[in-house]
């Protein structure tokens, strides 16, 4: 039976485990969206999971969704990641950027440019600015001839994210996102090839991941997905062939993987399982919710065909979460509080566990 602590090829890569650091938003990038000595030091604390997936990193300035995030869109970007990945790396671990385009859900107050989506429609709710929550802007509908630029621009960052050292890339499909925005049936109203049926709605991811196999190769290319999820008011019409179609054509691609979160029925995402014929990476719980990941979630899907789970939550206070998980010691507690706070408290202030022989 299969364990989370069996290896596992993924891609180029020999994984020692199948724990995944699923990607988080923390907001600790410096200006000019710069990665940080702190940044280094939070990933090579981690390094023992078997991939870690970073936090979202914005592919351009308009695609940046909230304050204190990372780009991968400059020299200056590119080269401030570099000693990040060099600690991870040293310290023995594997390294995907996860590339986030945040469409519509964005501001003006962050970035200075009004936020592009596939259709003039608003995000419910409100977003993260310099200056506290603000209601979200009405995009700037995107024009049809505009719309590959958009989804060359995953691309873009991928070649700056091999660049940099990353082991390879995972497209934000997922959470109400752009490439979300393009598969939801009330953010995208487009009457053109990017909206209406299926096949429509599924082109602007598949085009996406189609440029990024392109610019740095299939075992470096993966995609998060969240099947039915309703993050900032998105919503989605026959999620069970939205997705199927979507897989299908992304299985051409021979992919590093697809992260599927437990945004839909277990029956769905099982479903899903079979129609990939590739690496599935599942995270068991909705991001978020009450409950985090723990071993028997992990167990569950490992037996329903999961190829690797990830933890989000669990390793924010649990830089040893492999270890933990292995010799069944307690899951410590985050500080939701210090999730976006900035600065090193509730983000390197965590130790790990003093183990004996």
């Amino acid at each position: 039976m299969t364990t989370l602590f069996d290896r596992h090829r993924l891609g180029d890569l020999e994984l020692p485990n199948r724990v995944v650091m699923a990607p988080m938003t923390r907001g600790r990038a410096a200006a000019e969206g710069l990665a940080t000595p702190s940044m280094a030091v939070y990933y090579a604390q981690r390094a023992t999971a078997g991939l870690i997936v970073s936090e979202g990193v914005q592919p351009s300035l308009v695609g940046q969704s909230n304050p204190g995030t990372p780009g991968l869109y400059t020299d200056e970007q590119v080269a401030s990641w570099r000693p990040v990945t060099d600690a991870v790396h040293v310290n023995g671990g594997r390294v995907f950027a996860q590339i986030m385009h945040g469409g519509r859900v964005s501001h003006p107050d962050t970035t200075g440019l009004r936020p592009l989506g596939p259709s003039a429609v608003a995000a419910t709710g409100t977003v993260f600015t310099p200056t506290g929550p603000q209601p979200a802007p009405v995009p700037r509908a995107l024009e049809t001839a505009e719309v590959p630029e958009q989804a060359r621009s995953y691309a873009d960052a991928a070649r700056r994210a091999v660049d940099a050292g990353f082991d390879g890339v995972e497209l934000h499909g997922a959470n109400g996102y752009l490439i979300s925005q393009f598969l939801s049936s009330n953010a995208n109203l487009r009457t053109d090839s990017y909206g209406g049926p299926v096949t429509h709605r599924i082109r602007f991811a598949v085009e996406a991941v189609a440029a990024t196999v392109e610019a740095v190769g299939a075992a470096r290319t993966g995609i998060r997905l969240s099947p039915g999820g309703t993050f900032w008011g998105v919503q989605e019409t026959e999620i069970p062939e939205l997705y199927a179609a979507l897989l299908t054509e992304l299985a051409r691609f021979d992919l590093a993987y697809v992260h599927l979160e437990a945004t839909a029925e277990e029956e769905v995402l099982v479903e899903l399982r079979r129609a990939w014929p590739g690496n599935l990476i599942v995270n068991p719980v909705l991001p978020m919710g009450p409950k985090q990941t723990d071993r028997t979630a992990a167990d569950h899907w490992l037996g329903l065909g999961a190829d690797l789970v990830s933890f989000g939550r669990a390793y924010i206070a649990n830089p040893d979460l492999v270890e933990r998980l292995r010799t069944g010691l307690p899951i410590a507690p985050a500080d939701e509080a210090t999730y976006y706070e900035g600065g090193d408290l509730g983000y390197l202030t965590y130790a790990a566990h003093q183990y004996t022989a």
